[in-house]
Order: C-alpha cells, then sequence, then structure tokens
C-alpha cells in the first residue's frame, strides 16, 4: 500500500515524497538498483496521431516524470517568428498586435535542420540561411465586382478581406532552396484568422523565424499541453451487487464499473475514472470500496502544436534530461553552473 495514494472523503494520505527515485519505506537502507529499475518499468502505448499521443509510463518517479513534461513545454526548440518588418499595414489592427499573432502561429518546420542564431553576431551577420526562415505577407483588400448587388455578405463582396496563417509565403534562402524543396515551411493550421481588411487596406511584411525554446517564450513551446495523471486504483473490499451495484454504478463515469451476470459490480477499466470521489458521498458503501492512485504508474497526453509528431517531441525530451545528466556528472564539483 506503500505505493497507492489514498483518496478519502476529505482528504488525500500517503503522499510523502521520497528522498530519492526509487526509495520508499519497504526498502529503506537499499541502494537504488538499475537491474531491479529495468525489470519494473514499462511503457504503454494506448494511441499516437499526427498531433495527440497518450502513453503510460510505469515504475518511475514523480520527479522524473515531471522533468520530462517540464522538458517537453519549456525545453524542447522549434521554429517561430522573431522578427516581423512591416512595410505597410493600414488595417485596424495595430503593428505590434499583428506582430504578435504572426508569432504565435506554430509553423511546420524541423528544428533540426537550423542552428540557433548568434546573438552576440553583428545585426548584418546575424541571419543566415543556417539559422532563419524568412516569410513573407502581402495581401490587398478589393471589391468584388461580380458581387450581388443586394448582398451584405463579407465574403461575397470583397477579395482577400480575411488574412489568414495560410497567406504567409516562405522565401526559400541560399541552400534552404534544396534543403525544403520537397517539405517547404507552411503554417501548422492555415486556417488562423490574423486580420479583416476592407476595400483599399493592404498588409505587406517579412517575418523571420528562428529557433527558440518555450522558457524563452510560449510561441516557441511545440506542444498545445504536456500533462500526466497517476493511474486511479479503486479496491472494491465487499460484494456490492443487486440495486446497489446499479447506484455504485452510476457514480463513476461511463465505462468505469460494469456489473457482471451475478450482478456483482467490477472494476471493467479504472483508467477512465475521474476520481471524483463521488462513490464516497453514499453513506451505503462506507468501507466497501476504497479509492486511490498508483504512485509510480503516470498516464501521459501530449498534444503537439504541429511543427512536430508528439513522440518526436517525447524523445527529445528524454535526450535533453540524458545530456543534463552528463553534464552534472562530468562537471567537478562546485563548478556546476
Amino acid at each position: 500500500m506503500s505505493n497507492i495514494v489514498g483518496i478519502e472523503h476529505d482528504r488525500v494520505t500517503n503522499t510523502t515524497s521520497t528522498d530519492f527515485p526509487g526509495y520508499s519505506a519497504d526498502s529503506a537502507g537499499s541502494d537504488w538498483d538499475l537491474e531491479k529499475f529495468k525489470k519494473s518499468f514499462n511503457l504503454y502505448i494506448s494511441y499516437i496521431s499526427e498531433r495527440t499521443a497518450n502513453f503510460d509510463l510505469v515504475g518511475l518517479d514523480t520527479s522524473i516524470a515531471n522533468a520530462f513534461r517540464r522538458i517537453m513545454i519549456a525545453e524542447v526548440p522549434s521554429v517561430a517568428a522573431e522578427y516581423v518588418y512591416i512595410f505597410n499595414n493600414t488595417s485596424v489592427i495595430q503593428d505590434e498586435v499583428l506582430a504578435h499573432r504572426i508569432g504565435l502561429v506554430p509553423l511546420k518546420v524541423d528544428p533540426d535542420q537550423l542552428t540557433w542564431i548568434n546573438s552576440e553576431a553583428d545585426e548584418k551577420d546575424k541571419f543566415t540561411d543556417d539559422n532563419t526562415i524568412v516569410l513573407s505577407l502581402d495581401v490587398v483588400c478589393t471589391k468584388n465586382p461580380n458581387a450581388s448587388p443586394d448582398s451584405t455578405d463579407p465574403d461575397n463582396l470583397y477579395r482577400n478581406h480575411k488574412v489568414y496563417a495560410k497567406h504567409l509565403k516562405f522565401e526559400p534562402q541560399g541552400r534552404q532552396v534544396e534543403l525544403f524543396a520537397n517539405n517547404p515551411v507552411v503554417p501548422c493550421d492555415p486556417n488562423i484568422l490574423l486580420a479583416k481588411l476592407r476595400p483599399g487596406q493592404e498588409i505587406s511584411l517579412r517575418v523571420h523565424c528562428i529557433l527558440g525554446i518555450g522558457s524563452d517564450h510560449a510561441k516557441y513551446s511545440p506542444v498545445s499541453t504536456a500533462s500526466y495523471r497517476l493511474l486511479p486504483v479503486i479496491d472494491i473490499k465487499q460484494p456490492i451487487v443487486g440495486k446497489e451495484a446499479l447506484e455504485f454504478q452510476s457514480c463513476f463515469p461511463s465505462g468505469v464499473i460494469d456489473i457482471n451476470e451475478k450482478g456483482e459490480a467490477y472494476v471493467k477499466d479504472a483508467r477512465k475514472d475521474t476520481v471524483s470521489r463521488e462513490v464516497l458521498r453514499h453513506e451505503q458503501f462506507n468501507g466497501k470500496v476504497k479509492l486511490g492512485r498508483q504512485r509510480d504508474h503516470f498516464i501521459f497526453n501530449v498534444e503537439s502544436s504541429g511543427a512536430m509528431p508528439p513522440e518526436e517531441i517525447f524523445f527529445k525530451s528524454v535526450r535533453i534530461l540524458r545530456n543534463k545528466a552528463e553534464y552534472l556528472r562530468n562537471c567537478p564539483i562546485g563548478n556546476i553552473n
């Protein structure tokens, strides 16, 4: 039971953290063992799509799981707009607001194909085809000569009156002509609305996109969200049958509790439980069920912003954490920055 965080109606029990990963009161005095960890650690993949991945990490300490989460959000590099050069903007949206909206547009570009910009270099030497992606935006709104005389629909009355992310055009520089020949840089979501125009208004600008990390600005974070939760544990201590079984089932989200042919309630899929503690409000179930969460079973959900597949983001977080560990291992004591 030391591996279960207890969930009661008014409190959470057994929440004491460990001194180091893998330590527990049951193994007090013993060192962390790599071979034992290899045998107990498991990774289960529920599903992976283009933008979302859901998987379980079992046998980890909270500190390690949380390190993966934070690295995915704040330290995995991606590419985003950093400098916006506005030549003409006669729309109602202010220059700085338009630049901010462009900066938050996720771009489909492999960050490994760019190098980090040298912030100490002279302005004329700072941007190169190795470290910078150039995008352009040139849109002019005009009247539609074929519009219906009695129409009030802007989509019918005007042309280019909505400026979308898809209007950002990639302008390859130098070696980028060959490097991105088969995969030109485009917005991950082409229909993000940037601005609205009326006849005679126009926007003309250039954008320089560079590498960055989420800890510098949220626009560089490659994930929409990266989160985890502990696996719910529902321990039925006494048989629950008949009408009580139906009421017990209704205390949980659909699919968590089922009833067998004997009319007895059983746990069908604890993963679907939200641990609402609704069942603890009913006196008839006192002593018949115990709720908890498994301390070392983490259910991860990673949603990519689109630049990279979610599994690639996780793999990169593992490599970054490994590099941090190698740095600490090789760094002389007292010289850690």
